[in-house]
């Protein structure tokens, strides 16, 4: 069992940036692809970033942050990163981690099995 403890995200204006932080407590961890997804009031949750398991740590992005965010994972420290650059309104959002074992960094929502508790980005204009 993997349980995952966000850190990180607030309140930022146009243009900042932030970086969400992902800590996994359990065994295993290189063996979980991890993925970061979002989700907007009104909106459903939606691919944002993820990267394979450590054996192969592929990145993949959704089309709207490309450039802009980048993940990564510190297996010493069984923790995956989300960069954010360049943030705009649109990126205000309720974001996620989740981890699913020998996943891909591009598994489907619904093939991750575990889910942190989520975390708040406000961009202002």
């Amino acid at each position: 069992q993997v349980q995952l403890v966000q850190s990180g995200g607030g309140l930022v204006q146009a243009g900042g940036s932030l970086r969400l932080s992902c800590a996994a407590n359990g065994r295993f961890f290189s063996t979980y692809a991890m993925g970061w997804f979002r989700q907007a009031p009104g909106k459903e949750r939606e691919f944002v970033a993820g990267i394979g398991w450590s054996g192969s740590s592929t990145t993949y992005y959704g089309d709207s942050v490309k450039g802009r965010f980048t993940i990564s994972r510190d297996s010493a420290k069984n923790t995956v990163y989300l960069q954010m650059n360049s943030l705009s309104p649109e990126d205000t959002a309720v974001y996620y981690c989740a981890a699913v074992r020998w996943g891909r960094g591009n598994s489907p929502l619904h093939e991750y099995e575990h889910w942190g508790q989520g975390t708040q980005v406000t961009v202002s204009s």
